[in-house]
């Protein structure tokens, strides 16, 4: 382990402790409660967000792509909780428009279906960063938690890859997981797309664009999802300084994985910019409230409900964009993550299948 680590494993430690303190210590250390936009922030967030800043912890924006993918895997893996039971862990590759793609498969302990329902899931990391490593926490507890398989998917990453290279990956891997599924114990009339982030954007457009295929997904689950490439909300403004993914972060992401600023209106880039969203499956949308990406979450909702589309849309309004990865530290995170499991599986069984 290097020194750089074990700085890292130290202050994840530290960050646990302090994050763990009684609420009433909490409320004090933290400072008055933060308000945007008639919403309050999670007291144990605050707190959080305030030890990040104490720390001198650096923004994405302002580091290498090397040192801001370390970064963000480590985030993960320090405050994302314990690693729930799962049955069986598999890396494997399928064959990508480019080459191998890797994925992980989680199967669920005590499964008896012959065929499982099956998440093929979309890390977040603004198309830059994460990494199936970073996700192995958040899938764990995903596949536990929901009896549903999840495939992990390892798309291509920016600035190596640009624009469309992720849609491709997203793409091909749920088409060949539809297609392997039965021979993989997997249920390809159960398929759920899902996200975090620029994950969600991935799997929205996946959802959009097999649609009409033998086995389009039954289910959308978009957690924060970006719909807009543009950022031109009154969320984005409100909430695009100060808590945790900012405009300048942003604008970073959009740099590198963008070839140019008219890739902008392109709906594989901008889900909420598709003109025909009819015939989608139907949506599970959560979004946090002090989220930059607040109001074009829910703007995707509402057009996916005109379009006559069932969506389920609810917001997390105590909460920060991340919040996935903060399930170890932050109790109403914790909750927020049940809370979403539980809608999923609820849906699975109103579908019938």
């Amino acid at each position: 382990m290097s020194m750089k680590e074990i700085a890292r494993e130290i202050q994840g430690k530290v960050a646990n402790l302090a994050l763990r303190m009684p609420i009433s210590w909490v409320n004090i250390l933290a400072g008055p409660p933060i308000g945007v936009d008639g919403r309050t922030l999670d007291g144990r967030t605050q707190w959080f967000l305030k030890l990040l800043a104490f720390s001198g912890q650096p923004a994405a924006h302002t580091m290498s792509v090397v040192e801001a993918r370390e970064d963000y895997d480590a985030f993960m893996k320090l405050l994302g909780g314990h690693a729930a039971p799962v049955s069986s862990i598999l890396d494997r590759t399928l064959p990508g428009p480019a080459g191998p793609t890797r994925i992980r498969i989680y199967r669920p302990a005590g499964a008896v279906a012959r065929l499982l329902p099956t998440i093929v899931y979309y890390h977040g990391g603004g198309w830059v960063i994460g990494s199936l490593e970073g996700y192995d926490l958040a899938c764990r507890y995903f596949c536990a938690r929901s009896g549903c398989a999840v495939v992990a998917v390892d798309y291509r990453l920016a600035p190596e890859h640009k624009f469309p290279a992720a849609v491709d990956d997203a793409l091909a891997a749920y088409r060949w997981v539809a297609g392997e599924a039965v021979s993989l114990g997997l249920d390809p009339d159960r398929i759920v797309v899902a996200g975090d982030s620029a994950g969600g954007t991935l799997a929205a457009v996946v959802a959009q664009t097999v649609r009409h295929e033998p086995h389009p997904p039954c289910l959308q689950w978009l957690i924060y999802p970006a719909t807009d490439m543009a950022g031109d909300t009154p969320s984005h403004r409100s909430c695009g300084n100060s808590f945790l993914l900012t405009e300048a972060d942003m604008k970073w992401f959009r740099m590198h994985y963008l070839n140019g600023d008219g890739e902008i209106g392109d709906p594989r880039a901008s889900p909420l910019r598709a003109v025909d969203l009819g015939g989608v499956a139907p949506a599970l949308v959560f979004t946090a409230g002090f989220d930059p990406l607040r109001d074009e979450g829910r703007a995707y909702a509402e057009r996916l409900q005109a379009s006559g589309v069932k969506t389920i849309h609810r917001e997390f309004e105590t909460l920060i964009h991340g919040f996935i990865g903060m399930r170890g530290a932050v109790h109403a995170a914790a909750r927020a993550m049940d809370d979403m499991v539980a809608g999923l599986r609820h849906e699975l069984a109103q579908l019938g299948r």
